[in-house]
């Protein structure tokens, strides 16, 4: 059998990839251990409350360290227009919505592997949200998303 006709293993979060943040490039950070200990399996900080111009670049990016995903559960009181599912490399990703509040976004690959992001909000100022983001982003966290926020300022509007 040639390598092109075996089927992949399973795909773990990436090690220690890191590229230059471009104009249009999603800014996402993963845990870097395939262990999953942690609450949350990294955070995600997108630029607007749009969830037509923000996801599509998220899935794409996580498509391409996790493979297919099926599902995305998003708090709906957080998103402008939210749909209920989007084509993300020619597949179908459904979008389940409910007003939680909790701060997260679930990436559901397969029917039952999820991983769990913590959402920075787009006006958190860089310097909180690198801090919100490698916070869960790390294997040993347990502090839920909420909890990060508040301990990073991030959930703050900052001053004019």
């Amino acid at each position: 059998m040639t390598h092109s006709e075996s089927t992949p293993g399973p795909r773990n979060l990436p090690s220690g990839v890191h590229h230059a943040v471009r104009p249009g490039t999603v800014l996402l950070r993963l845990e870097t251990t395939a262990s999953r200990e942690g609450i949350l399996d990294g955070a995600w900080w997108p630029r607007s409350r749009d969830i037509g111009a923000e996801l599509p670049a998220l899935l794409s990016a996580l498509t391409g360290h996790l493979g297919p995903l099926t599902r995305v559960g998003l708090d709906a009181t957080a998103w402008d227009g939210l749909p209920t599912r989007i084509v993300v490399d020619d597949r179908v990703v459904h979008i389940d919505s409910f007003p939680v509040g909790d701060s997260t976004v679930l990436i559901t690959r397969g029917e039952t592997d999820v991983f769990s992001l913590l959402v920075v909000p787009p006006d958190a100022t860089p310097e909180a949200a690198h801090a919100a983001m490698a916070q869960a982003a790390r294997a040993d966290n347990l502090s839920p998303a909420k909890q990060i926020l508040i301990d990073t300022g991030s959930g703050q509007t900052p001053q004019q």
